[in-house]
């Protein structure tokens, strides 16, 4: 009788059990959670800005009750996506500057530089993103004819790779490049001895030195330009590949302020003073921001010819591209950041670039554990030098500077060092992971491209037929990951984020198709039809 009795106690009490009040309720939906074994679920729960609970419908209708709900329609759901190499900053940056995207010759270039300055009457003309390798006449343009337009008016125009400006005799005479001028890190171009206006890497410094510095209202205008432009794509976190301290600061101050939503892992741009300040503060972390990490530049672009190759480039003979950092200062940085808890994450391009960072990461690394040390690029190597990655050390690549590079790259390098160019399955087979990003705005912010460049390495136009060095193409779920979960590893931030489950941030983006199972030349179409941080929708 007391059995009985308890029994129907039980369900009494079961059936009066009252819901638990959440912050949002999202249904009907088709959630790739990204877990460990790539779990689907149809609806969670959202409380304190993190998941409650995963789940069918009927579950999370059982248990948790809100004012505030979403009815997906089916739509497709992925863990809020992670950018894990651009620039952010440089992106806002762009947004009040010339912009030479896709410009299709120099006297394109020419024209849209003038009417930005018709408009706009800078003292100082500033822009960015042409490609000579996109015009029919695929050399470097010279100062020449802007020489003319703009006598009394500096002016530096940046390729799109950052690695390389156009500056007009004005600009050179105010940071004081002539022909005696040494260049260090890099290359000043001259022809038949005269100065060409093209400055490769390092020189550029000496330009940056003389553009007027932009208000704390200018930078604060980029980073929420930036970040606009993030989020539309989809991004909820972006991992910007070398800041300086006052940038740092301010993005921190417009977090804790409420007036940034979008998470941040800083790089930590290599100078004297920020590796000063930072190395001896330690790791800065709150929830939106993460400073954990040294942006070391080892040499400069393939585009430019400033990747550092074991051998001269096919297409110029003699020509070895030059380091930006010195080879032994790549050393014993590698051993001043060992000695911290910082991470070192190092741009290298060429083969000799990377077998020199590989190099230093190993000794410096020597007996010390889960450092999750990154390359960024690592684009091409030599055969041998991939078993580095064994190590522990994380390639952080960028699919679209495949299919961006796969129609000259040969050219620069010839077809036998192909065999370990933009390998992205061999470096995944070797570490592990790959941490998947864009380099915007030196590519397109849609991480769809990353995801679509990866999985088919086409370019938009569905070329070519067959894939380009389709063998070292990622699966579906292996692109997803590096854009989630791998990224939020490689920056020591997976019990947080790149998936969705109990307990980290309610991060994620809802979608208008299935990326995972729709034919591959619709993924470049896909939109973003609404993006949620910490379960608030960001707008």
């Amino acid at each position: 009788m007391k059995k009985v009795l308890l029994i129907i106690l039980a369900c009494f009490c079961s059936c009066d059990s009252p819901k638990e009040e959440v912050d949002l309720i999202v249904l009907n939906a088709n959630i790739y959670t990204v877990d460990e074994s790539f779990s689907k679920a149809q609806s969670f729960a959202v409380k304190d800005g993190k998941f409650l609970f995963l789940g069918k419908d009927e579950e999370v209708e059982k248990l948790y009750k809100t004012e505030n709900r979403v009815d997906a329609g089916g739509k497709t759901i992925v863990p809020g996506l992670i950018d894990a190499h651009c620039h952010f900053y440089r992106l806002g940056q762009n947004q009040q500057a010339v912009d030479l995207v896709a410009t299709t010759s120099f006297s394109e270039v020419l024209e849209r530089v003038k009417d930005f300055q018709l408009e706009n009457k800078r003292e100082f003309i500033y822009g960015g993103g042409w490609d000579q390798n996109d015009w029919e006449i695929k050399e470097f343009p010279t100062k020449a004819e802007i020489d003319i337009m703009f006598p009394d008016t500096p002016l530096a125009i940046e390729r799109i790779d950052g690695h390389a400006y156009l500056v007009n005799q004005k600009a050179l005479d105010l940071a004081g490049i002539t022909n005696e001028t040494v260049a260090i890190g890099g290359e000043i171009v001259k022809v038949d001895g005269e100065l060409t206006g093209i400055l490769i890497d390092g020189p550029m410094g000496l330009v940056d030195a003389i553009i007027p510095e932009p208000s704390k209202e200018t930078m604060i205008a980029a980073l929420k330009d930036a970040e606009q432009i993030s989020i539309k794509n989809g991004l909820t976190t972006v991992n910007d590949a070398g800041l300086s301290r006052e940038v740092i600061e301010l993005i921190d101050s417009l977090q804790q302020a409420g007036d940034m939503k979008i998470r941040v892992y800083a790089m930590v741009s290599n100078y004297p003073e920020n590796l000063k300040y930072y190395l001896n503060k330690g790791i800065v972390k709150t929830e939106k921001l993460n400073v954990r990490s040294v942006k070391v530049y080892g040499d400069g672009a393939l585009g430019s010819r400033g990747a550092v190759m074991k051998k001269a480039y096919t297409d110029k003979p003699n020509h070895f591209g030059a380091m930006v950092t010195p080879v032994d200062e790549i050393e014993s940085l590698a051993y001043k950041i060992a000695a911290t808890d910082y991470q070192m994450n190092t741009h290298a391009i060429g083969d000799s670039a990377n077998f020199v960072v590989l190099r230093a990461y190993k000794n410096a690394l020597k007996n010390k554990k889960d450092r999750r040390w990154k390359v960024e690029h690592a684009q091409i190597l030599s055969t041998l030098d991939f078993d580095y990655f064994k190590d522990g050390i994380i390639p952080s690549v960028q699919p679209t500077h495949a299919t961006s590079d796969m129609y000259w790259a040969e050219d620069r390098i010839g077809a036998e060092r192909m065999h370990g160019a933009y390998a992205f399955k061999t470096l995944l087979n070797q570490s592990g992971i790959v941490a998947l990003g864009t380099d915007f705005p030196v590519e397109q912010v849609s991480p769809f491209l990353t995801f679509y460049a990866a999985i088919a390495r086409k370019d938009v136009k569905g070329y070519p037929e067959g894939g380009f060095q389709k063998e070292e193409a990622l699966t579906r779920s292996e692109a997803l990951k590096g854009m989630t979960i791998w990224a939020a590893y490689s920056n020591f931030e997976e019990e947080e984020k790149g998936s969705i489950e109990t307990g980290k941030f309610a991060d994620f983006v809802i979608l208008d198709r299935d990326i995972m199972v729709i034919d591959e030349s619709e993924i470049p179409s896909t939109n973003v039809q609404s993006v949620f941080i910490s379960g608030e929708i960001a707008e």
